[in-house]
């Protein structure tokens, strides 16, 4: 008999993990996900991704505003799951919930651990420069990604990489590698691989602070920090006038002056803003202007006239 396993997870990643359970014929008795929130200028009430793929293969979903209570405990007892698997679910275990399957809890974390425990670990290997990162498949225990691992596989991050192409890419690992770890973990053959707390970093989750940029820092630095917070929550600067101006796309190009001083605005094609920054210069190619939609480069300077040597803070 197959195992009853209960899913916990939220967001899109978690998704693609539960859509591969599914295709893989994996039991799955329940699924727990976050509650549904406002999203967008008119704030729709939104369910989460996880709660549509559960949906759409007719497998009930249970939204909890605590793991704590007795409701989810007589949750666990109805389903009595067997196995819980976990990605992206957003609240902390507690230890009866950890304790309860027979097979234990498997999480998928995106990152090679111990490296970049925490919440934002995409986000802070490409701010960071890590030329790799990857998915591991671990036990949870009561500690904040530090359970023992079971499997791990890594993928290489290029210089091009946002936040969108490496998510997309290490949802569908981890979508593979839960699969194969859940099968064996069921049938007796998963290793357990205790992490090395000496090399062990936290990943803390993207404030608003993480995301303005500095024009005194390298344009190297500035165009991981802009790739890494795309396509949200972005990075951002502020324009002469004091309006928010989120940076979709740039890169680094040669260049020189005062921080954050515009040295070249050109309307040629999509155009581009070039901004000298600490150790050379940025060129922004696609923005987003304060209370408009994206746009290129020389759609904004066309109505919105921003000369050389104004400056951007």
């Amino acid at each position: 008999m197959k195992p009853r396993i209960l899913f916990m997870g939220t967001p899109d990643i978690a998704a693609t993990c539960l859509d591969a359970l599914f295709e893989a014929e994996a039991n799955i008795v329940g699924v727990v996900t976050r509650i549904d929130k406002p999203k967008g200028r008119h704030a729709v009430l939104t369910p989460p991704p996880v709660k549509l793929c559960a949906e759409a293969h007719g497998v009930p979903v249970f939204q909890p505003r605590t793991l704590r209570d007795e409701a989810f405990a007589a949750y666990l007892d109805e389903l009595a799951p067997d196995l819980i698997l976990v990605v992206a679910f957003g609240m902390i275990l507690p230890p009866n919930v950890i304790s309860y399957p027979r097979y234990g809890c498997l999480n998928v974390h995106a990152s090679l651990l111990p490296r970049y425990r925490g919440a934002a670990s995409m986000q802070r290997a490409i701010m960071d420069g890590e030329s790799e990162t990857g998915i591991t498949i671990m036990y949870m225990d009561e500690g904040l990604d530090t359970g023992d691992m079971i499997l791990k596989q890594t993928t290489p991050i290029s210089d091009t990489d946002t936040l969108e192409t490496l998510h997309d890419r290490l949802a569908e690992m981890g979508a593979r590698l839960l699969v194969e770890a859940s099968e064996l973990v069921v049938c007796g053959k998963a290793t357990r691989t205790p992490q090395n707390e000496e090399l062990s970093t936290y990943a803390e989750k993207i404030s608003r602070a993480d995301c303005k940029l500095d024009f005194q820092r390298s344009a190297i630095a500035l165009d991981r920090q802009i790739r890494a917070l795309t396509p949200m929550p972005f990075a951002y600067c502020l324009t002469p006038d004091q309006r928010t101006m989120k940076i979709i796309c740039a890169r680094p190009v040669d260049g020189s002056g005062a921080p954050g001083t515009v040295i070249r605005a050109s309307t040629d094609g999509a155009g581009e803003i070039v901004v000298a920054c600490g150790e050379g210069a940025l060129s922004i190619r696609t923005l987003q202007p304060e209370g408009k939609g994206k746009m290129d480069a020389a759609a904004f300077l066309r109505g919105r006239k921003l000369s050389v040597g104004e400056v951007l803070f």
